[in-house]
C-alpha cells in the first residue's frame, strides 16, 4: 500500500539510482576503451630510468665502432651526433671523411633507407625500448633563432627529418646562448619545435606515444644562469646535463673534471640551480657522464697544482677514451668525498681525470637520491667494452637497469621517403 512518505522516499531515491547507475556504466565505458588496440599508452613508473648515450657518426670510421656494437638492452635512448644547422636554419646530416675526400650521396633513385639509420630502424624493431634522437649542434642558433622565418625552416626540416628516418626525438644541442636574447629564442624555438611535434603525432603517428624533444645542458653556471629553464621545461622532455669538462687545459691549474662535490665547480653545484632556481622537474634531469679523461703533464699530480702541457690522448690532444685508462704505469685513485677519480704516473708526472666504476656506482646513488631521470654518456664508442667490470655502461645499468624507462618506441613513419621504413 503506497502512503504518502513512500511516495516521496521513491521519488527522491530514484534519480538517485538512475545517476549511480549511469556513473557505474560510464566508468566501465572508459575502463573498455582503454584495453582496445591501440589506445593503451604505456607510461613509465615514476622511478623508471632512463640511460642514454651518445653514437658518433664519425666512429665507425675512426673507431671502427657501428650500431651492430651497442649494447641495445641496457641502453632506454640514444641520440645520433650530429646534424648541423645551415645559415637559412636548414638541417643537414654532418659529413664525414672519406677515402677519397667525396662525400657518398644518397641514390636519388633509390627509396630506401641505407647507412646508419637504417641500422638504428633495424635495431628498433628487435629493442621495442630503445629511443632514438638526432642531436643537432652548432654555431649558428645565436643567428638563425632570432628570425620567426628562419626558425620555422629550421623546424619544419627537423620533422622532415624525424619522419624520414624513423626516429623518436630532436635533441638540441646549443653551445651556448650568450644572453636575454639568446635566451628568449631558446624559449621560442622550443615552444615551435613541441608544437610541430605534437601536430605530426596527432595528425600521422597511429600511437598516443609523445615525440622526445630533449637539450644538452651547460654545466657552468655562467652559461646556465643565463637560461629561462622554467620556460623551457614547458617544452622539454629530457635535459641532458653535461656534467663533465668541469677542467681542462684551459685553465691554469689541474682539477677534477667531473666531480660531483667541492672545488670551484661541481655537477651537485648544477643539478642543485636546475631544480630550485631553474625550477627544471628532478625527473627531467639526466646527469651526463664522460666516458673519456682529461690529461695534464709535468704535474705533481695534486688538485690544484700547475702543469706546463698536456699528453697527446688517443685522438686528440690531452684526451683520452675511457677504455685507454688508465694509462700503463699510472695508480688510480677515489676521493669519495668529492666523488672523483683519476689516476698519476709518477715516473711521466702525468695526471689524468676521469669518472671510474666506483665513482658511477656513487653517481648512481645520487641519481636515486635526487629522484633524477638517470644517466646519460658522451659517448659510446669510448666505454670498455672488452671488460664488464670496467664498462661504465654496465656499471650504470647494474645499478638502474632493474628500472630502466621501457617506454615503446615509434616504428611506424606514414610519411617517410624511405619505403624500407615500416608504413
Amino acid at each position: 500500500m503506497f502512503t504518502l512518505r513512500n511516495i516521496i522516499r521513491v521519488a527522491v531515491l530514484t534519480p538517485v539510482v538512475v545517476i549511480l547507475l549511469t556513473i557505474g556504466w560510464y566508468q566501465q565505458t572508459i575502463d573498455h576503451t582503454k584495453n582496445l588496440p591501440g589506445n593503451t599508452i604505456s607510461h613509465p613508473p615514476n622511478d623508471a630510468f632512463i640511460i642514454a648515450g651518445y653514437f658518433v657518426s664519425w666512429g665507425i670510421y675512426e673507431r671502427g665502432f657501428n650500431i651492430v656494437d651497442l649494447k641495445a638492452d641496457k641502453l632506454s635512448h640514444i641520440l645520433y651526433a650530429f646534424a648541423n644547422v645551415n645559415e637559412d636554419g636548414s638541417i643537414v646530416l654532418g659529413a664525414n671523411k672519406t677515402v677519397d675526400g667525396v662525400v657518398d650521396p644518397w641514390k636519388e633513385k633509390d627509396k630506401d633507407l641505407h647507412g646508419n639509420f637504417k641500422q638504428l630502424a633495424l635495431l628498433k624493431q628487435k629493442n621495442r625500448h630503445l629511443k632514438v634522437s638526432l642531436s643537432i649542434g652548432g654555431s649558428k642558433f645565436s643567428s638563425f633563432t632570432a628570425t620567426p622565418e628562419i626558425r620555422s625552416r629550421f623546424v619544419k626540416t627537423a620533422m622532415q627529418l624525424l619522419q624520414d628516418l624513423g626516429l623518436d626525438g630532436i635533441d638540441i644541442d646549443w653551445e651556448f646562448p650568450k644572453d636575454s636574447t639568446d635566451a628568449d629564442n631558446y624559449v621560442m624555438l622550443l615552444k615551435e619545435m613541441r608544437a610541430a611535434m605534437d601536430e605530426y603525432q596527432r595528425d600521422h603517428d597511429p600511437t598516443d606515444q609523445n615525440f622526445l624533444l630533449s637539450v644538452a645542458m651547460p654545466c657552468g653556471p655562467e652559461n646556465y644562469r643565463i637560461l629561462k629553464l622554467g620556460e623551457m621545461a614547458h617544452y622539454v622532455d629530457i635535459f641532458y646535463l653535461m656534467a663533465y669538462d668541469l677542467a681542462g687545459e684551459w685553465d691554469q691549474e689541474i682539477g677534477h673534471q667531473s666531480n660531483l662535490y667541492g672545488g670551484p665547480l661541481n655537477v651537485d653545484q648544477a643539478i642543485t640551480y636546475f631544480q630550485n632556481e631553474g625550477g627544471v622537474p628532478s625527473k627531467k634531469i639526466v646527469m651526463g657522464m664522460p666516458l673519456y679523461g682529461r690529461g695534464f703533464s709535468n704535474t705533481d699530480g695534486k688538485v690544484g697544482s700547475s702543469y706546463s702541457s698536456v699528453p697527446k690522448g688517443s685522438w686528440e690532444r690531452g684526451t683520452f677514451d675511457y677504455k685507454d685508462l688508465p694509462r700503463e704505469g699510472a695508480m688510480e685513485f677515489v676521493d669519495e668525498d668529492r666523488v672523483a677519480s683519476w689516476s698519476y704516473d709518477e715516473s711521466k708526472q702525468e695526471f689524468v681525470t676521469y669518472d671510474t666504476p666506483a665513482v658511477t656506482r656513487l653517481k648512481c646513488e645520487y641519481i636515486k637520491d635526487k629522484q633524477l631521470g638517470g644517466a646519460m654518456f658522451w659517448e659510446l664508442t669510448a666505454d670498455n667494452s672488452k671488460d664488464e667490470s670496467r664498462s661504465l655502461l654496465d656499471v650504470v645499468f647494474a645499478s638502474l637497469g632493474d628500472k630502466l624507462d621501457r617506454i615503446e618506441n615509434h616504428i611506424r613513419f606514414p610519411l617517410s621517403k624511405y619505403e624500407n621504413l615500416l608504413h
